[in-house]
């Protein structure tokens, strides 16, 4: 791994990712780092939306996502001004999404928090951390909760 430039932190603004906060501030001020801080929307499923007309949809789509961006603008000054950042909110599914926004910035390091979850609990929600970890290009760092 060579320099790092440009982080790519990853939040759900859970008790993981307030606790990686910490370390992503660490990490831009001691390597000079710009820092992207990306809040991922789940989109509404099909067995959601299906019974839903697109006219709703599309409503309750633009109400999540301003809102999402509301709370992504206080969560980054909270934790991160006077560094440099900029923030982001795509929808999707966290780990792509997450995936593809390192590739596109060519992130040096992607940083995010994990909940802890195991047995049956990980089986069925699965572990979006686990996921990056597995298949990103991009070193990863992770900060349990």
């Amino acid at each position: 791994m060579g320099e790092i430039k440009k982080i790519l932190f990853a939040t759900d603004y859970s008790a993981g990712s307030e606790r990686a906060c910490d370390m992503v501030r660490s990490l831009a001020k001691a390597c000079g780092a710009s820092i992207v801080v990306l809040h991922v929307v789940n989109e509404l499923t099909d067995p959601q939306s299906r019974y839903l007309s697109s006219e709703v949809i599309e409503s309750l789509s633009r109400e999540v996502k301003t809102h999402a961006v509301d709370e992504m603008r206080h969560f980054a000054r909270r934790h991160f001004d006077g560094l440099n950042y900029t923030t982001d909110v795509q929808a999707g599914r966290a780990s792509e999404e997450i995936l593809r926004y390192a590739d596109a910035m060519q992130a040096d390091l992607i940083v995010m928090g994990t909940h802890g979850r195991s047995g049956l609990e990980k089986l069925f929600v699965g572990s979006t951390a686990e996921k990056i970890v597995r298949s990103a290009r991009t070193p990863v760092l992770t900060v349990h909760a």
